[in-house]
């Protein structure tokens, strides 16, 4: 009788264990969509959930566009190992640098923006192209201070993270804009709670990263809604929009605002010292 009843706890723990699981992973990316020939960028794909989708995108061209040349080549060659596809490639690229950005560019033929900008007449040219943005639902704490845009004058590391992903759903939103007719769409993306290296730099994070793990994404998982964005077929009317577990889904007000939208953008060229009508 205790033999029965302990099989019955196990089971039903195993039941709550696999229903929270299920519950937590989110949605997948299901599509057939036909890669060959095509190309993917994909900035920090040496590891966590670009590397990934970058796995996943293997089929096309994939280039690994990111700061560290020798961990992206170990990603590369890893990938290339699994999938026996030789074209997974390897670019330098630090966003925080325009130099590093421009000379992408000038090698690959590109901050997101400038390296979107440089890359444009090409995805117009490749059409149907989508860019996708990797945004996070903590921009719902998110403010853009145009008074303190680069944090000169005030600077905390987690607010610059909810910030810079408030940023990234306005950029997306003016984007498709401004991309409509050209047949280029873009879509920002939450790819969940992960387990990845995003917190290596905090101890207390990757502790409570331990703690709560049972509850949170693979990377595969949290890569799901970046496949879809990019590959699932009829998209196209939701260009400018914000997706999480592989569906279109709401974001904050300060995300919505046109008007905060279109000055950011005007703000960022005028950093850059480029133009884009």
């Amino acid at each position: 009788m205790n033999l029965l009843l302990g099989l019955e706890k196990m089971v039903h723990k195993c039941f709550v264990s696999f229903a929270y699981r299920k519950f937590f992973a989110g949605g997948v990316c299901r599509t057939n969509v036909q890669l060959s020939g095509k190309v993917v960028v994909i900035t920090g794909a040496n590891t966590g959930i670009g590397k990934e989708t970058a796995r996943e995108l293997s089929r096309a061209r994939v280039y690994i566009a990111c700061r560290d040349v020798l961990k992206g080549e170990s990603a590369a060659s890893e990938i290339r190992a699994d999938t026996k596809n030789s074209q997974v490639l390897v670019r330098k690229l630090d966003l925080s640098d325009t130099k590093s950005i421009r000379a992408f560019a000038e090698g690959f033929l590109a901050g997101h923006f400038l390296l979107t900008r440089l890359l444009l007449e090409r995805l117009k040219e490749s059409a149907p192209a989508r860019v996708v943005t990797l945004s996070s639902v903590v921009h719902h704490a998110g403010k853009i201070r145009f008074h303190d845009l680069q944090g000169e004058k005030y600077y905390n590391r987690g607010f610059a993270y909810c910030h810079s992903k408030l940023a990234n759903v306005l950029f997306t939103r003016e984007l498709a804009k401004r991309l409509k007719g050209t047949g280029v769409t873009t879509y920002a993306v939450h790819p969940g709670i992960v387990r990845s290296e995003l917190v290596r730099h905090s101890f207390l994070l990757c502790l409570l990263w331990r703690l709560f793990s049972p509850f949170l994404k693979t990377t595969w998982e949290g890569a799901q809604t970046s496949l879809h964005c990019a590959l699932a077929e009829g998209l196209e009317p939701l260009s400018g929009k914000y997706f999480s577990d592989c569906k279109k889904t709401w974001v904050s007000p300060r995300a919505r605002n046109n008007k905060t939208a279109e000055r950011l953008w005007n703000v960022s060229c005028e950093l850059l010292g480029i133009q884009w009508e």
